[in-house]
C-alpha cells in the first residue's frame, strides 16, 4: 500500500494518503477548508483548486474535463475529482467571503491610519 504526501498551500499542512484518494477527502483529513456544495458530485465547481505541481495527481477524468474545459491545461483541477498518485501540492483558494472581509479590515486599518 503506497502512501504519498499532500501539501495544502497556503496552510502548509501535509497529509499522508493512499493512492486514488481525492484531493477534497485528502483536504478534509487535513482539516483544510475547501467550499463544495455538491459534496464531491462534481457539479457546483467550487472546489476548484490550483496545483503547485501538476505531477503527483492522476489524469482529469472525462467528467472534470467537461467541466472545467481549458482550465485544466491551466492547472486548476476539481478537488473532488482529482485523484492522488504521487506526492503533490495543492494550493487552495482563499474563500471568497473571508477575501472581502480581509480587504474590507485592510481598508478600514489604513484608513485609521491616516487620522
Amino acid at each position: 500500500m503506497d502512501l504519498y504526501e499532500v501539501k495544502f498551500e497556503p496552510d502548509q499542512r501535509k497529509i499522508q494518503v493512499r493512492a486514488g484518494t481525492t484531493l477534497l477527502d485528502a483536504a478534509r483529513r487535513a482539516k483544510v477548508p475547501i467550499r463544495t456544495r455538491c459534496d464531491g458530485k462534481a457539479s457546483c465547481l467550487m472546489c476548484k483548486v490550483e496545483m503547485g505541481q501538476p505531477t503527483g495527481l492522476m489524469p482529469p477524468n472525462k467528467q472534470e474535463v467537461l467541466k472545467l474545459g481549458s482550465l485544466v491545461h491551466s492547472g486548476i483541477r476539481l478537488a473532488c475529482q482529482a485523484r492522488v498518485n504521487g506526492n503533490t501540492t495543492v494550493i487552495v483558494p482563499e474563500d471568497p467571503l473571508k477575501a472581502a472581509i480581509r480587504k474590507q479590515l485592510a481598508r478600514k486599518e489604513q484608513e485609521d491610519d491616516l487620522f
